[in-house]
């Protein structure tokens, strides 16, 4: 293995341009969200809302925002190719997991009192 692997990263100037006008679009949302402050709640929320649409309209029109929107294309084919347990198998293997608790939890109290009896009344002959 005398090669080593690099990791290369293409990033066209128009899509740092594209990030870095959302991310500028994102920040005006929040700056004129309170520069409007003396106007009505409303006109302020829909300033930031067009604003915020924006910001992500851009966003996605880049080349991350491209991938993201691929990924999440690609997760959900992968979860619809999951099977999915029945109604009755799910139920089933919630059962053993309540009656594994339940079975635990007794013999971890169990272990805890016996443990406290053996130090407290036999070793160190504590009563209370």
């Amino acid at each position: 293995m005398s090669a080593e692997s690099q990791v290369e990263t293409v990033s066209s100037s128009a899509d740092k341009a594209r990030l870095a006008g959302a991310l500028l679009l994102l920040v005006a949302a929040v700056v004129v969200f309170y520069v409007l402050g003396k106007q009505d709640l409303w006109v302020r929320v829909v300033a930031l809302l067009v604003l915020l649409a924006g910001a992500v309209a851009v966003f996605f029109t880049s080349d991350p925002g491209r991938r993201l929107i691929a990924f999440g294309r690609d997760s959900t084919r992968e979860v619809k190719k999951v099977v999915w347990p029945t109604r009755n198998e799910a139920l089933q293997m919630t059962g053993y997991v309540f009656a594994f608790v339940a079975v635990m939890a007794l013999f971890l109290w169990l272990t805890d009192k016996t443990l406290e009896w053996v130090l407290y009344d036999l070793i160190l002959g504590w009563r209370r």
